[in-house]
């Protein structure tokens, strides 16, 4: 009878947070040992880096800053980081290639979707004052109809400037001129022939596309390149009547800057998922809130992705990624 002389290797994973159960189940059939953070809250570093160790895979969340002092506490043997998020800005990216780790992200349909609807939402919000109106009535303030209270604008012949027009930004596209007969225009670092083909959208610079837009909703990553890439410049272009929506990264939007525009009216106001300094808004540590006070602000928690069904997208698409890599793949989702 032969004798086993060494014990097969079982991957070690570390979930920073628990998330839909599909994703978690599918890791788990493959017989791995799995850890998931047992707190709903950001995993403090110390913990983080404890949990790290002898990995063989780590699925953090956008919230986590994975880095070198991760790496080196996680150990050669670290394959994969599957980050539970379409971007990647909270991964250094430069610091696992040098180490040959790869990183994976988790776009899918279903995701794509989600952020489409959330961004109109808050565009169909702010045209017709949807929060206002709530807390108006709710405050027992309504005496009866009247044909100028909470007047707002319609979306319908109304120009959206999409910046930034791939999977995402083309959802909303879609949403946009099929659902509400809008007119298209839009921004990006190339034409997007597909785009101008199904939808009629116009390619103009930023520069154009600020001065002429009625909604301008962002759907660019977080890069260098494009942090604050609105700022006071960008909103002295828009129209005073136009609006501004975010759903893609918190700096990609200077909200310092956006304050000065809300305060001297500059712009008609702002839907707002996803913040600078996040969870702090504003990027006020003191919790004064000033964008909290402005009736034409909306204020979401960055949520736009946050349906059943994305989630259990997003978890699947994770899992896939580690076993892909473990098994000796090629990963489904690369960062690049």
């Amino acid at each position: 009878m032969l004798r086993m002389t060494e014990q097969t290797h079982m991957p070690k994973i570390f979930v920073t947070r628990k998330f839909a159960d599909s994703g978690i189940k599918a890791l788990k059939a493959k017989g791995y040992k799995i850890e998931v953070y047992a707190e709903d809250k950001i995993i403090p570093r110390k913990t983080l880096l404890e949990k790290a160790k002898g990995c063989d895979a780590l699925l953090p969340l956008l919230t986590d800053k994975i880095d070198d002092g991760v790496f080196d506490a996680a150990g050669p043997q670290l394959k994969i980081v599957a980050n539970y998020a379409v971007g990647f800005d909270n991964v250094d990216l430069a610091a696992a290639k040098k180490r040959g780790i790869v990183v994976t992200n988790t776009p899918s349909d279903k995701v794509n979707e989600a952020v489409a609807e959330h961004t109109f939402a808050l565009m169909l919000a702010l045209a017709r004052r949807i929060p206002e109106a709530d807390r108006f009535a709710k405050a027992k303030k309504y005496a009866g109809w009247s044909p100028t209270l909470l007047t707002g604008t319609d979306l319908y012949g109304k120009t959206l400037g999409i910046v930034g027009a791939g999977r995402i930004g083309s959802a909303v596209a879609q949403r946009a001129v099929g659902g509400f007969g809008m007119k298209l225009i839009y921004s990006d670092m190339r034409q997007n022939v597909d785009l101008e083909r199904k939808f009629k959208a116009e390619y103009m610079s930023m520069e154009k596309l600020l001065q002429t837009a009625d909604f301008v909703s962002l759907h660019v990553p977080l890069l260098p390149s494009t942090r604050h890439l609105i700022s006071t410049a960008e909103f002295s272009m828009m129209k005073k009547t136009a609006f501004l929506v975010n759903t893609a990264r918190g700096p990609v939007v200077d909200e310092k800057a956006l304050l000065r525009a809300l305060r001297t009216k500059r712009i008609a106001g702002a839907g707002i998922d996803v913040f600078e300094c996040e969870p702090a808004i504003d990027c006020d540590m003191t919790d004064t809130l000033e964008l909290k006070t402005y009736d034409n602000v909306i204020l979401t928690p960055h949520i736009a992705s946050a349906t059943i069904e994305a989630r259990e997208a997003m978890g699947m698409v994770a899992a896939e990624n580690i076993i892909a890599v473990l098994e000796g793949k090629e990963p489904l989702n690369p960062a690049k």
